[in-house]
């Protein structure tokens, strides 16, 4: 009795955290138990997150199920993409081809915290001169 092995990778970007499942199969894409043209609300969103299956290749090769909290929708599909990098790694894909093109770095950059005095990270409250 054959059993598919199921691969997991962990992706984060913003505060968003992703939890990315691939096995084989015929590519379907499921993020929270909706099919992932109709969670996120951009094309463009959809084509990133799918970055890592196409420089590999393997688009129709690997179903995804992945769950999301937290962030927006661009933070979600930078969380996803890295996820998937990552459950690809796993699975025993070609690590060199997704490092060239940064599939496997964690993107650091989020919003900086607020500052005592101010109105936002870094805006001063209008100056009034009288």
């Amino acid at each position: 009795m054959a059993t598919k092995k199921e691969y997991y990778g962990t992706g984060r970007r913003k505060s968003s955290v992703a939890r990315v499942f691939v096995k084989p199969g015929k590519g379907n894409i499921v993020v929270n138990d909706t099919p992932v043209d109709q969670y996120f609300p951009q094309a463009t969103l959809v084509l990133d997150l799918k970055q890592p299956l196409t420089i590999l290749g393997v688009e129709g090769k690997y179903d995804v199920k992945a769950t999301v909290k937290g962030g927006g929708f661009s933070g979600q599909a930078g969380a996803l993409r890295l996820g998937i990098a990552r459950a690809l790694l796993e699975a025993g894909e070609d690590r060199k081809s997704l490092k060239v093109n940064g599939m496997l770095t964690r993107d650091a950059r989020s919003k900086e915290r607020k500052k005592y005095g101010l109105k936002k990270a870094r805006r001063a409250p209008q100056f009034s001169k009288r």
